[in-house]
């Protein structure tokens, strides 16, 4: 197995050059992929910070969300703790500014070749590691390891695909899951498969996104466009590559009395589905281009959310919603955001992602299951125009299933500070004495 990550380790370095070309075409696209470059090489211009902060690796949007309601609850039980941050999109980078106090720090998370991944831990000397989701680095894991960097996966989530796919590279991620000091899962299921692929400590703690709650200017902003839209508005959300030319074939044959409101999941692609609409034959209002929050609305039949961190504001402007990436075999994407803002849904057949919440999900009343677009659009449309009493309940039920399933964070924030020192400013004693601020060659 050493073997193995000593080959890993050699292809990711001489793939560097190549990662370097592909950070610079993404930062065409997205400014952000241009921010900061050095950190993805374990490079940084800044003095070290001091060391003991709680580091958090959030990877992307999703993930930088769910640490918020995380950071809120460390906060909540250490005012005083510091935070270091890390993502690996722009997008979460961006998101995550909006969670930082006085004296933390956000940085990319390096590269994972061995010196990258030292110099980053030697630089920023956490007292900890918190990995959100999925996020496992093998290099990350085994230099925490013999830096006496405890490392916690918080929120995790493991899905029978994932499971199936990770065990072609066994040698790699088995040791690299087993490195962990403790597994912070989702679901029963989740920490069965887990341990399956070699987690050691496992404990069942709920789902983060729960404990998400919709920031109120946002919720105003969404009822705001509702009450300027004359037709009511169905929201595609979070959509993924290969839906959207589906779903506007199927709105544009059923031609209902409402308007739709679409928001792919990544923002580099805003520009395709504005063609995808225009090649449907359908009128266009574009977020990015209305005045003062205020929809520029005229006779658009779509309108593109091309915007970021207002999710909740077009679930609050929405009727009901269609979950995207659940269309396509692609697992849906978070649910419950959706719930927190009282916005029906209606699910596709691929829920893998979030298979436990889309089960209680529509077993609570808060969701329905359809096979296909077709089916979604015209089930829309039937309960927009015949059954507004059903869309009503099941607005109320999806407030009531977000609710039920609080608790995580608090849950999660209890197992992260019980494994650090009892001065929170300081870093353990066993790392401290591993660790120098020079850079390794």
């Amino acid at each position: 197995m050493q073997i193995a990550r000593w080959l890993y380790s050699g292809l990711l370095v001489a793939l560097a050059p190549a990662y370097r070309l592909r950070l610079a075409w993404r930062g065409r696209r997205e400014a952000g992929y241009n921010e900061a470059v050095g950190e993805r090489f374990g490079r940084y211009e800044s003095s070290p910070p001091t060391p003991g902060a709680v580091w958090i690796h959030a990877v992307s949007l999703g993930e930088t969300r769910a640490a918020a309601a995380l950071i809120d609850a460390l906060h909540a039980r250490r005012p005083r703790l510091r935070i270091l941050l890390t993502h690996g999109t722009a997008t979460g980078r961006e998101a995550g500014r909006a969670l930082l106090r006085e004296g933390d720090r956000q940085v990319w998370l390096p590269y994972d070749t061995p010196g990258a991944v030292r110099r980053f831990l030697r630089h920023h000397r956490p007292s900890i590691g918190v990995l959100m989701e999925t996020e496992l680095w093998p290099n990350l894991v085994a230099i925490a390891n013999e830096l006496g960097v405890p490392l916690l996966q918080a929120n995790a989530r493991l899905s029978e695909k994932s499971l199936r796919r990770g065990e072609r590279f066994a040698a790699l991620l088995r040791p690299a899951v087993a490195g962990l000091t403790e597994v912070l899962a989702q679901t029963e299921a989740d920490a069965q498969r887990l341990r399956g692929a070699g987690a050691r400590t496992v404990q069942v703690v709920g789902n983060l996104k729960f404990d998400m709650t919709p920031s109120p200017d946002l919720i105003a902003r969404g009822a705001a466009w509702r009450a300027a839209s004359e037709r009511p508005l169905v929201l595609a959300a979070s959509t993924r590559e290969g839906e959207e030319a589906a779903l506007l074939a199927a709105w544009r044959e059923a031609a209902p009395p409402a308007r739709l409101l679409l928001v792919p999941r990544h923002p580099q692609r805003f520009d395709e589905v504005a063609r995808l609409v225009g090649d449907a034959g359908l009128s266009l209002s574009r977020r990015s281009a209305w005045q003062a929050d205020r929809p520029d609305d005229g006779d658009a039949q779509v309108w593109l959310g091309d915007s970021l961190g207002e999710m909740p504001a077009y679930y609050a402007a929405a009727r009901l919603a269609l979950l995207g990436g659940s269309f396509e075999p692609l697992g849906g994407q978070n649910l419950i955001e959706a719930a927190a803002c009282a916005c029906p849904l209606l699910i596709g057949p691929s829920t893998f992602n979030f298979a436990q919440a889309a089960e209680l999900s529509l077993a609570a009343g808060a969701s329905e299951r359809l096979p296909g677009l077709d089916a979604a659009v015209a089930r829309a449309v039937e309960l927009l125009a015949a059954e507004p009493a059903t869309l009503e309940a099941m607005s109320r039920k999806a407030l009531d299933f977000a609710a039920a399933h609080r608790g995580a964070a608090d849950r999660m924030a209890a197992a992260i500070l019980a494994r650090l020192p009892a001065e929170p400013d300081q870093p353990r004693s066993a790392f401290a004495a591993s660790l120098t601020s020079v850079e390794p060659r």
